[in-house]
């Protein structure tokens, strides 16, 4: 992604891919995975391989009850599913998978949606 493709990047599609779960502002694995051009597994799996780096404030595994609450704001099949855990990044854990994937794309998808998120707090928008 060019400099000027990123200054023109949609920030409302990020601002909607922010979800508020238990306390913390977070974004959805598979969202992440599509912003940063890899697959969900591949992003999942680049977690498993660096746990430490992903503490509990960084990432979340969602429990049943969760993934029920985000079925009802969001389409998230509930026919067929997924057969891993749903896992969620804070801002934290979206800085911290920028280091882990090393892709130019998801380093500057990454700064986008730092931006986003500073913006997003600095106005009470959450």
């Amino acid at each position: 992604m060019e400099k000027n493709e990123m200054e023109k990047f949609d920030e409302n599609l990020i601002r909607d891919k922010i979800y508020s779960i238990r306390g913390f502002q977070v974004m959805l694995d598979r969202d992440l995975a599509e912003l940063y051009g890899v697959g969900t597994k591949i992003l999942n799996k680049a977690v498993k391989r660096n746990s430490a780096r992903f503490p509990p404030d960084f990432c979340l595994t969602l429990n049943s009850q969760e993934i029920q609450n985000l079925r009802s704001q969001i389409v998230i099949s509930s026919w067929g599913g997924r057969r891993y855990q749903y896992l969620v990044f804070t801002e934290q854990g979206v800085a911290m998978l920028s280091a882990v994937l090393k892709s130019e794309t998801t380093i500057k998808m990454s700064i986008i949606i730092m931006k986003n998120c500073c913006t997003l707090v600095k106005h009470n928008v959450y």
